[in-house]
């Protein structure tokens, strides 16, 4: 609906204009102002999109109206009234940005037309400004996705030099120096605050979120130079996460891995974060992997090593035998160093607790409530944790049980049908039932090429496929093909052909008429 605003000292020139316009535009909404000091008000309140204005008024006269409209930021159009012998003014408004004028007295349809003309003018506007809107909507939930399956391919996987900076120039990264991560673990029942702590945790500045996985998510931090490190932490863990402490009550953690200075490192950080998740009863609601205490011996020192990703990824992976042997070793080392036994249970209740951890981000349902241990002998431990990680592997077994390389080519086919779409990991994995941190790690595995560098030629193909019509925009082929920013098409395409789109279009197209 477009909002009308006529402005006249003459109260008969008012209503005959507003029986005139709204009879020729029965959708207007009217209002009406008696002065140039009263239109200044209404259009504060009102906010017309248009508005007929009278120059010669007592008081403040139609220029000084439209100038002082302007000025408080209205974006209305405006078409002057003008009698004969003030036309100069009407010259006047024009230069002021007026659309056009009306003459008094006016024929009826002199006066419909020119109304007509503008009315058009601005529906066009608010239909482009609304398609705008949808788009930049479109598009921040397309970066939404990139971020979140950057965020898993970068700690969870490996993602090709060649998509960093572009993707960094998707989502508005200006330069990658120092990062570190924090890894947020949400109450039990309380996973439906994630969207809103996201909201929050991206207001604190240069971060990228990851997806949700069982009760926790990931987020790397792009160092503040202004801020020290913990300053950075504690200021995005206080106003982002503490805001949210009277609906999340206790059973929220943060733990928060060291900074590194490459982004090849930025598994290290995370995998760091994790462990200082480990003590979540402490009294403060988050904790630096620098504060975790440093083994004093020999078999400390040994569980120190096992904090690595080499074992993370022997869970992710399922390597329950190799687990299995670690863990029985370092009970014996504790055995052999006359440990007392409930340290050495300490320690490995430490270990199986970030298997836990790692499981819940793969979304591997399991029951991790205290696990209550009888043994009163280091025989007795081993034999326990034993039958404990034999069951944990009967789980993991039950619940990858049809993973297999159909399922690979199941995804594959899905990516060439789908990838004009916006396609994530999460969709990808709701496609055969499984972790999206395993589709992106089996998928390499199985099928010898990055999920992202697949999904991107796949696009390309499309692309080349779509450029040979040349009716077909630039733009147009960006949408079709999947993306939603042509520069950003253009740099990609440019990667993997060596030539940008207007180059490949304009070289195909000439070999097509060679050939005629």
């Amino acid at each position: 609906m477009v909002k009308l605003l006529i402005v006249d000292d003459e109260e008969i020139e008012r209503r005959s204009m507003e029986l005139i316009l709204a009879k020729a535009f029965p959708d207007l909404a009217i209002r009406e102002a008696k002065n140039g000091k009263v239109a200044v008000e209404l259009a504060r309140s009102f906010k017309p999109d248009l508005i007929l204005m009278d120059i010669k008024m007592p008081g403040m006269n139609g220029l000084d109206a439209v100038e002082q409209i302007k000025k408080d930021g209205s974006t209305a159009k405006f078409i002057m009234v003008t009698a004969y012998d003030t036309f100069d003014y009407a010259k006047q408004a024009i230069k002021l940005g007026a659309k056009d004028y009306i003459l008094k007295p006016s024929k009826v349809s002199e006066m419909i037309t020119t109304v007509g003309h503008v009315i058009e003018q601005i529906n066009a506007e608010k239909a482009a400004h609304a398609e705008q809107r949808k788009q930049k909507l479109h598009f921040q939930k397309s970066k939404r996705v990139i971020e979140t399956d950057m965020v898993t391919q970068l700690l969870f996987d490996h993602v090709h030099d060649v998509h960093i900076d572009m993707l960094m120039d998707m989502l508005d990264i200006k330069s990658i120096g120092q990062m570190f991560v924090l890894v947020v673990l949400l109450p039990e029942g309380l996973e439906n605050q994630y969207p809103a702590i996201v909201d929050r945790v991206k207001q604190e500045g240069n971060v990228w979120v990851g997806a949700l996985y069982g009760r926790q998510f990931p987020v790397i931090v792009f160092r503040d130079e202004a801020k020290t490190y913990r300053s950075q932490a504690g200021a995005i863990i206080r106003n982002s996460l503490k805001a949210m402490e009277r609906n999340m009550e206790q059973g929220w953690f943060v733990g928060i891995g060291d900074v590194y200075d490459s982004i090849d490192d930025i598994k290290k950080s995370y995998h760091q974060a994790v462990i200082a998740l480990m003590d979540t009863a402490r009294p403060m609601k988050y904790r630096f992997y620098a504060d975790v205490p440093v083994g004093d011996n020999q078999c400390d020192r040994q569980l120190d090593k096992y904090r690595t990703k080499a074992f993370f990824d022997q869970v992710r992976l399922g390597e329950w035998d190799k687990i299995t042997q670690k863990l029985t070793m370092l009970i014996q080392c504790y055995e052999k160093e006359a440990a007392p036994l409930q340290k050495a249970q300490q320690r490995i209740l430490e270990m199986v607790w970030m298997i836990a951890r790692i499981l819940d981000e793969m979304n591997v349902q399991m029951e991790w409530k205290h696990i209550e241990l009888h043994s009163r002998t280091y025989r007795q431990f081993v034999e326990e944790i034993t039958l404990f990680l034999g069951r944990v592997k009967a789980k993991y077994i039950a619940y990858y049980h049809d993973l297999e390389v159909d399922s690979m080519q199941q995804v594959k086919q899905y990516i060439i049908a789908h990838s004009n779409e916006d396609i994530s990991l999460d969709l990808l994995a709701d496609q055969v039932g499984l972790s999206p941190i395993y589709i992106s790690k089996m998928f390499k595995e199985k099928l010898g090429i990055n999920y992202i560098d697949f999904l991107t030629e796949c696009r390309i193909e499309k692309a080349k496929a779509l450029l040979a019509d040349p009716e077909k925009s630039i733009k147009e082929i960006t949408f079709d093909s999947g993306y939603h920013d042509p520069n950003y098409f253009s740099k990609v395409f440019k990667r993997l052909t060596g030539v940008s789109p207007k180059a490949y279009r304009e070289k195909i197209l000439g070999t097509q008429h060679a050939s005629h």
